[in-house]
C-alpha cells in the first residue's frame, strides 16, 4: 500500500489559527475604528489574510484615491452551484464579470474566497481569489454569495435544476490512498479475534465511536488495534440533535473531537454514518450540501492534527425509498451524493465512503435479484452509484456484507428476509465476500474494503450476527476465500 508522506508540521499557534479560519462557514467581519488604519504589509501567515492582501492590491489598482477600510468580510465560496449560475448565468470564478466573453470564462476554477471590502468614502468592492492565490478579480457588483443570502429564483429555475441533474459539477479531488487493503468491523478485538482477521488477510479494524463516549474511549480503541498490529478506522457519529440546533457551531466541536483522535493515532476517520437518513441526521435538514459543511470542518481539523490520517466521507444508507429523491426523513443515496459533489466534497475527503449490505446474489452478477433490479441490489451498480459523481476520487467500502441466517437460533426477521424461498447460505456468504474483495482490489478505484462484520452476536430485529464471518461455533468459512482474494 502506498504510504502518505508526512507534511511539515505547523507551529501550534499557526495551526490553531488556520483551523479557526478554515472552519469558518459564515462571514468574518472586521470593523476598524480608526479611519486611517489599514492592514500592514508584513507577510501574512494564514490563507484568508493572503486572500485579503491580494484583494486590496486589486482594489487599489482601480481607485484614484487612497483606500481607507472600515470593514471587510470573507466567505468560503463555491461558484459551481445552481444558485450561482442562476444569479450570474454561468459557472466559475469570473461569472460575476459581465465583460468576460462567455467562451473565455474560467469555469475550471470553482472554489475560493470571496472578499467584500467597505471603504470609508462609501465605496464597496467584491473580490474573488482562488484558493491557490493565482487568480484574483473584482466583480461588477457587490453581492453576498448566494448560498449565504439566496437570490430570488430565476425564471428558468426548473430547467436549471434539470440541467444540474445531468451534469454534476465536482471540485478537484484529492489523490486518495493508493493500493488496496482489507479490514473488518469488530464488536471487540481480542488476541483470538486478531488471529482470525489476520488469517483472512485483514490489516485494518473498524469500530464506531459516538462523540458522547469521549476521547478516552476512542484512544482505547486506537491503542488496542495498534497493540494487535492493525491500522484503525473510526466511524465517528455525533449528536444529531445538537447538530440540528447549530450546524455551524456543532461542526466546529465535532471537528475538534475528530482532530484529537487523529493526533492520537487514528489511521482513518469516517465522518459520521449514513447522514442521508433521519436515524442519524436531523429530520428536515438532510441534504448533501449540509453534510459537506461538517465534512469540510472535519477535514481541515484532521489534516492539521495529523496529515496522514485518511478522511472518509460518511457512507450514505443505500436507499431508493424517496421517489422524489429527498424528503424530510431521508434522501436517496444517489441524490445525496450528487448534492455532496455539487458542494465540493471531493476536496474534503481522501476516500468516498460507501455501504453495500443488501445483496442476495453474488457480486459478479448484475441481474437476477428476485426483488427487483434497483441499483442498490448489486455490487457493481452500487459501486458506480457513488463513483459516478466523484470520477477522480478513491472509494472505501466502510461496510460490505451479506446476511445469512444459517445456524441462527431463529428465522431472519421479516424486514431482512429478502429471499425466504432461497436464503443466502454461509457458503455463499463466504464465496461472495471473497469475490467482492477480488473485484474491489482489481477495480483500481477501491482503496479499502471493511467487511461487515467480524464477530457481532446480536440476533433480533437487527440481525447483526447474520452478517458476521465468525459463525456460531467459532468457525470462519469466509476467511479462506478472503485470504485467497488478497493473495491473487
Amino acid at each position: 500500500m502506498q504510504a502518505f508522506l508526512p507534511k511539515q508540521k505547523l507551529p501550534a499557534a499557526l495551526a490553531v489559527s488556520l483551523i479557526l479560519l478554515m472552519l469558518g462557514v459564515g462571514a468574518l467581519v472586521l470593523a476598524q475604528d480608526e479611519p486611517a488604519a489599514e492592514p500592514t504589509s508584513e507577510p501574512a501567515a494564514d490563507p484568508v489574510s493572503l486572500a485579503l492582501e491580494a484583494s486590496i492590491a486589486a482594489i487599489k489598482e482601480v481607485r484614484e484615491s487612497p483606500l481607507r477600510i472600515t470593514r471587510w468580510r470573507y466567505f468560503e465560496d463555491n461558484w459551481s452551484t445552481r444558485a450561482s449560475r442562476s444569479l450570474y448565468g454561468s459557472y466559475g470564478i469570473d461569472n460575476c464579470v459581465a465583460s468576460t466573453p462567455y467562451a473565455l470564462r474560467r469555469a475550471d476554477i470553482l472554489f475560493g474566497w470571496t472578499i467584500i471590502v467597505d471603504a470609508r468614502d462609501g465605496e464597496a468592492y467584491q473580490a474573488r481569489v482562488s484558493y491557490d492565490l493565482e487568480e484574483v478579480l473584482l466583480c461588477d457588483e457587490v453581492q453576498v454569495p448566494p448560498q449565504y443570502a439566496a437570490p430570488a429564483p430565476s425564471a428558468n429555475a426548473a430547467a436549471d435544476e434539470a440541467a444540474d441533474a445531468q451534469a454534476v459539477v465536482s471540485g478537484a479531488a484529492n489523490q486518495g490512498p493508493g493500493g488496496f487493503a482489507l479490514g473488518g468491523h469488530v464488536a471487540h478485538l481480542s488476541a483470538q479475534d486478531a488471529a482470525t482477521m489476520r488469517s483472512a488477510g485483514m490489516t485494518w479494524v473498524k469500530k464506531q465511536l459516538r462523540v458522547e463516549s469521549g476521547l478516552g474511549a476512542g484512544i482505547a480503541i486506537i491503542d488496542n488495534a495498534k497493540a494487535h498490529g492493525f491500522r484503525v478506522l473510526l466511524g465517528v457519529i455525533g449528536d444529531k440533535n445538537a447538530l440540528g440546533g447549530d450546524l455551524s457551531g456543532y461542526s466546529v466541536r465535532y471537528a475538534e473531537f475528530v482532530a484529537s483522535l487523529a493526533s492520537n493515532g487514528a489511521d482513518a476517520i469516517e465522518v459520521w454514518n449514513e447522514p442521508n437518513i433521519d436515524r442519524e441526521w436531523p429530520q428536515g435538514q438532510i441534504n448533501g450540501g449540509n453534510y459537506v459543511q461538517l465534512l469540510r470542518a472535519a477535514y481541515h481539523a484532521i489534516k492539521a492534527a495529523n496529515p496522514s490520517t485518511w478522511v472518509i466521507s460518511g457512507a450514505p444508507a443505500p436507499t431508493g425509498y424517496s421517489g422524489t429523491g429527498c424528503q424530510a426523513e431521508l434522501c436517496n443515496d444517489d441524490v445525496f451524493m450528487q448534492q455532496m459533489a455539487q458542494a465540493g466534497a471531493a476536496q474534503y475527503m481522501d476516500c468516498l465512503g460507501l455501504h453495500y449490505n443488501e445483496g442476495v446474489v453474488g457480486p459478479t452478477r448484475n441481474g437476477g435479484d428476485p426483488r427487483d433490479n434497483y441499483p442498490t441490489r448489486y455490487f457493481n451498480s452500487m459501486l458506480y452509484r457513488g463513483a459516478q459523481y466523484f470520477p477522480n476520487s478513491k472509494v472505501c467500502w466502510t461496510e460490505l456484507g451479506y446476511l445469512s441466517g444459517e445456524g441462527m437460533p431463529s428465522g431472519i426477521p421479516a424486514r431482512f428476509n429478502w429471499t425466504p424461498a432461497d436464503p443466502v447460505t454461509v457458503a455463499e456468504q463466504a464465496q461472495w465476500l471473497g469475490e467482492a474483495a477480488r473485484l474491489s482490489r482489481n477495480s483500481g478505484r477501491v482503496s479499502l474494503m471493511i467487511v461487515w462484520n467480524v464477530n457481532f452476536t446480536l440476533w433480533g430485529s437487527d440481525p447483526q450476527a447474520g452478517y458476521a464471518i465468525v459463525r456460531p461455533g467459532g468457525g470462519c468459512p469466509a476467511c479462506a476465500s478472503l485470504a485467497s482474494a488478497m493473495r491473487v
